[in-house]
């Protein structure tokens, strides 16, 4: 039996179905898999989860917390020793070892076959914690880990690409991404794209309404490209048309996404709906016709999947890994990123197609998503990920 241990910053929520789907179908297969977080504050119990040590402000209680830390390490003392000596021969210094070992101690303490940290930003300063504990690592590759990250610290991955065993991405584009940053082309890797469960009533829908309801679900970050979208809608605002637009999302963009609502004059058309229960997302797609993810980058975007499967047109822009996402005309549309107009003129496109094209559109979409992200498939491509 595999003992599989998956690094986080917290457990799974209920609505992050990639990581929820991924452990069950790992426990389906027989797999014992441990989750590794910062902290466990919503009571996660899909399977085992045990908290890093914490980092205290106060010194008294951080030397305490060290001291017991330490003695729960004697039993593991070969591998705390094989630790210190992959990390002195990378050039780190005393006091920085002190450090990784106790922030890292509850997985030296841990016996896995593999060490999975489902970002690579969480891998970062814990390159060689794999190696002495007699497992190999993986790391998954997202969005931010590679668009973003490496922007600011250009070689950040350098060490990390050194001693991954294993990659996984979850879409071409990021892979190719990794290859930017480093990651030797012999490394062995794998794409698996998020995965939906799939709605048992096939969704029922007519020829676009007015006023034409329209969806995005997005982190409130400059990437999202909301600023674009807005600029988009306040043009066909000026064609005439009439519609409702809804925000699902929260984050440090809130203010200034407000204040843009304003002055495009859109206060009428636009809600921010804030964070929703996915239950309660998914419903708001369901009374939607248009979903737009018009964003500079994404590493795929599960939101995405969950629209086209809910039978709502999904125009998208041409940023990251959206276009293996939706097929330009075939399942969906693909707009270039940054331009407002364009993607205004292809919003007013979608909305007079006739009634036949838009029902084509629709079950291309439906029928692409249930036969290529299924849940069923993720598991099997898992299960071989870890042979």
């Amino acid at each position: 039996m595999k003992q599989i241990g998956i690094v986080l910053s917290q457990p799974p929520s209920y609505s992050e179905t990639f990581f929820n789907s991924k452990i069950k179908g790992l426990q389906d297969s027989g797999y014992t898999v441990t989750l590794f977080v910062q902290q466990n504050r919503s009571g996660y119990a899909s399977c085992k989860v045990i908290e890093a040590p914490k980092v205290y402000r106060s010194k008294l209680r951080l030397l305490l917390s060290f001291i017991g830390v330490f003695f729960s390490l004697l039993p593991y003392r070969l591998r705390v020793f094989r630790y210190m000596r992959l990390e002195r021969a990378a050039g780190i210094g005393f006091g920085r070892i002190l450090k990784h070992i106790y922030i890292h101690a509850h997985l030296l303490r841990s016996t896995l076959d593999w060490l999975h940290f489902g970002f690579a930003t969480m891998a970062l300063e814990s390159e060689h914690v794999a190696k002495a504990i007699g497992a190999k690592m993986a790391v998954s590759c997202r969005g931010y880990d590679l668009d973003v990250y490496p922007l600011k610290y250009p070689n950040a991955y350098r060490l990390l690409w050194v001693h991954t065993d294993k990659v996984h991405a979850i879409s071409n584009y990021m892979l190719q991404r990794a290859y930017a940053t480093g990651l030797p082309l012999t490394t062995p890797s794998a794409i698996i794209p998020p995965a939906v469960l799939v709605p048992e009533l096939e969704p029922s829908r007519g020829l676009i309404s007015s006023p034409v309801q329209i969806t995005s679900i997005a982190r409130l970050h400059w990437i999202k490209g909301l600023s674009d979208t807005l600029e988009a809608l306040a043009l066909l605002k000026q064609d005439g048309l009439q519609f409702h637009y809804r925000i699902i999302g929260e984050g440090p963009e809130l203010a200034s996404l407000k204040f843009a609502v304003h002055q495009l004059g859109l206060t009428d058309e636009v809600v921010f709906c804030g964070r929703l229960a996915h239950d309660a997302a998914m419903r708001v797609l369901e009374h939607s016709s248009i979903y737009i993810q018009y964003s500079y980058s994404e590493g795929f975007c599960n939101a995405v999947l969950e629209a086209q499967v809910r039978g709502c047109l999904c125009v998208v822009s041409d940023g990251g890994a959206l276009p293996e996402n939706v097929i330009d005309e075939q399942t969906g549309w693909v707009v270039e990123k940054r331009n407002a107009s364009a993607l205004a003129k292809r919003l007013l496109e979608v909305i007079h197609l006739p009634e036949a094209e838009q029902h084509r559109i629709r079950q291309a979409a439906i029928e692409r998503v249930t036969t290529r992200f299924d849940l069923k498939d993720q598991h099997q491509a898992f299960l071989a990920f870890y042979e």
